[in-house]
């Protein structure tokens, strides 16, 4: 079950200087600090917003993100990451900074 967060309080999405839009942070997190789950339906159909999990080797589970994480870009240096579908910072984010994730391998090969 998702914690509950105040995304509103949170984040907020704007123009990216990385692609089209992104997640920014309204205020500062901590390293290790629980940013939010990704939400959304089950799905096996690969599309812009779904986040893969690898749930037991081999074997993939898609999440199509329907709540404000779906904004989340792709980073090489990315200042989060997800446990399953938890979002945790990897160091200090100061407000302003956009929110990004390395999306690692593709699962469809």
């Amino acid at each position: 079950m998702p914690r509950k967060i105040d995304y509103d309080s949170y984040f907020y999405v704007d123009k990216s200087p990385i692609h089209g839009k992104g997640l920014f942070a309204k205020r500062r997190f901590r390293k290790g600090q629980y940013l939010g789950t990704y939400e959304g339906p089950e799905t096996e159909e690969n599309d812009t917003y779904v986040l893969w999990v690898e749930v037991e080797e081999g074997h993939w589970v898609g999440r199509d993100g329907k709540n404000i994480l779906r904004w989340l870009n792709h980073s090489n240096e990315p200042n989060a990451e997800f446990d399953g579908y938890d979002l945790y910072a990897l160091r200090t984010i100061q407000p302003g900074e956009e929110i990004t994730f390395d999306y690692g391998e593709d699962p469809a090969g």
